[in-house]
């Protein structure tokens, strides 16, 4: 079983924003958004269906980022 650097505090991304150019924040793995009891879920368990069909193979995190400044979402894909 692989770790994710960012939801283990291994590590900080600074992301900027593609529209305004400021720093995003990291509100966590997307597959903590699916239900009330999916950040309580297996990560592996949770891969296979959180929309991305290589994040379980490829080892991968995919974390939502949000920008404050003009309410922006993107999402980053975070090698485990």
């Amino acid at each position: 079983m692989s770790i994710c650097p960012l939801c283990n505090g291994l590590y900080n991304l600074t992301v900027l924003c593609s529209y305004c150019q400021q720093q995003m924040e990291d509100h966590g793995k997307v597959t903590d958004y699916v239900d009330d009891y999916s950040p309580y879920m297996d990560t592996d368990m949770m891969k296979l269906v959180d929309g991305y069909p290589e994040t379980f193979t490829h080892h991968e995190c995919v974390h939502l980022f949000y920008c404050p400044r003009c309410r922006q979402e993107e999402v980053k894909w975070i090698k485990e």
